[in-house]
């Protein structure tokens, strides 16, 4: 099994596996194509040494996953060190017990690095093709959580709820390869989901997307006032940040290189919703300034924005998504080894002294 000490911080890379049009050429890749690719990837991450990768969990054909837990068990024997996890599992319509022994199978099969991050899903496909209402949108989550978080306790589990049958001295198995998956919650803006993970003293993901840094403090402020107030210490209460970016040798080939692609992606998703986008070129160079949350730029430029919020959220986590909008999967590759060989030693190495001391 492999042991992460908390006293490093964590950089590692995720994908929701985007299907959108290159703006190039038009081409849209193949849903095999594109999972061929986030298992290179991983791969990559895991060769060069970043902590962690995560798999995103939609149910619509212009994404390629719509089961991160067979992608995950795919990447778990491709690699040998790297965590892996949902970013996120859409736990209001999934079943708890189904999906702990999905990440129960995929610890062990992974020698102890499988993880949870549960979140309530930006989109609601998911609610009528499973058969649950919009309408118990937020206590179905939070049932969902509290049984899910009781599975992860006991190998026998009695309970009762609202929105699956029953369950009566029932044995939850196989046990995962940890003593305990580790589960965060994933939230985008939402002060009382980030209320929620502190209650129950679990991590909290904060997916950054678009904004500026001051936006997200108070979600970090809800979650410690909160979870300290049920007793967890900060230490207790891990911050991991997920966040768009693209990195190249210099700002400009990285604008270069993602502005096309993060337009056309943003203009795409923004349609679903009924909403018309057009991020000019001028709008997209502002949206990577230092206030902005966009990580975009050189590892130097990077790495300066890492840790100025790292003194504003006190992180342990860092994850970053540079593959949306087709973006080619050499240009991909490239950025991942920027993350890795020039961003992640000098993250490492200014955080340490801090983290030891908490």
């Amino acid at each position: 099994m492999v042991t992460h000490h908390e006293t490093s911080f964590e950089i590692g890379i995720y994908t929701l596996g985007d299907m959108v049009a290159n703006p190039y050429t038009g081409e849209v890749i193949s849903a095999k194509q594109r999972i061929y690719e986030i298992i290179e990837a991983a791969k990559l991450a895991d060769e060069l040494g970043l902590d962690i990768f995560g798999v995103g969990e939609h149910h619509r054909l212009d994404y390629a996953v719509s089961n991160p837990q067979m992608v995950l068990s795919a990447i778990a024997q491709a690699t040998k060190n790297i965590k892996i996890t949902s970013t996120t599992t859409v736990l209001n319509t999934v079943d708890p017990v189904r999906l702990f022994e999905d990440f129960s199978t995929l610890d062990l099969i992974s020698n102890g690095r499988a993880e949870i991050i549960a979140g309530r899903g930006a989109f609601t496909e998911s609610f009528p093709l499973f058969g649950y209402r919009l309408d118990d949108y937020d206590e179905i989550f939070e049932e969902h959580l509290k049984l899910l978080m009781e599975l992860n306790e006991n190998e026998r589990v009695t309970w009762n709820g609202k929105f699956r049958s029953p369950l009566n001295d029932s044995e939850i198995a196989p046990r995962p390869y940890q003593k305990k998956l580790p589960i965060s919650i994933g939230v985008g803006g939402s002060p009382v989901s980030a209320e929620r993970a502190g209650k129950y003293g679990l991590g909290l993901t904060i997916a950054m997307i678009g904004g500026t840094h001051s936006r997200y403090a108070p979600l970090v402020e809800a979650y410690q006032n909160k979870g300290q107030s049920a007793g967890f210490s900060k230490a207790e209460l891990p911050i991991g940040i997920t966040g768009h970016g693209y990195i190249a040798h210099t700002k400009e080939s990285a604008i270069d290189d993602f502005y096309p692609h993060y337009a056309g992606y943003t203009e795409y998703m923004n349609k679903q919703k009924g909403i018309e986008t057009n991020i000019t070129r001028k709008a997209f160079e502002k949206m990577t300034e230092p206030q902005s949350v966009m990580f975009i730029g050189s590892p130097e430029e990077i790495i300066e924005k890492i840790l100025y919020q790292y003194k504003i959220f006190g992180h342990r986590r860092f994850m970053l998504q540079m593959d949306v909008g087709g973006v080619p999967f050499d240009k991909v590759e490239r950025s991942i080894e920027l993350l890795a060989k020039e961003v992640a030693p000098v993250i490492r190495r200014e955080t340490s002294k801090s983290l030891l001391e908490v």
